[in-house]
């Protein structure tokens, strides 16, 4: 637990780390690294191990990401959609860049909420795409 009451975890797969904390209710993934095929089932065991405690309001940032292929976006996706089974949702934090335009070219833009900072996300503040 640290000071502001908020428990955290690291997690860590060779080519990619997972800081989870909670803000607000909110389970946050901070994820630096490689977010692929190696490193796409880590990242979906830790989405779907918080859907099963009963936690479905999630945010991913992927600021710190250097890469995301199609099996990453698959376990985005798998985990926005068991989110949303139970009433909840996957927002997503993207800077300007390779992974923002990716989002943009698969259409995903129109699947998560993306978000230009994490305190945007956590305070469903302006999206990207918004004017």
């Amino acid at each position: 637990m640290n000071v502001n009451g908020n428990s955290s975890m690291q997690q860590s797969h060779e080519d990619i780390s997972i800081r989870v904390h909670v803000i607000d209710g909110l389970h946050i993934f901070e994820l630096a690294g490689s977010l692929d095929i190696a490193t796409s089932p880590t990242v979906r065991a830790a989405l779907t191990d918080t859907s099963e405690r009963g936690d479905h309001r999630l945010i991913v940032d992927l600021t710190k990401l250097e890469f995301l292929d199609s099996t990453g976006l698959g376990a985005l996706i798998g985990g926005q959609r068991r989110a949303k089974e139970f009433g909840g949702e996957v927002r997503l934090v993207a800077k300007e860049g390779q992974i923002l335009r990716l989002l943009r070219i698969t259409g995903l833009l129109n699947v998560f909420a993306v978000y230009p900072t994490l305190d945007e996300a956590v305070g469903d503040g302006m999206r990207v795409g918004d004017i």
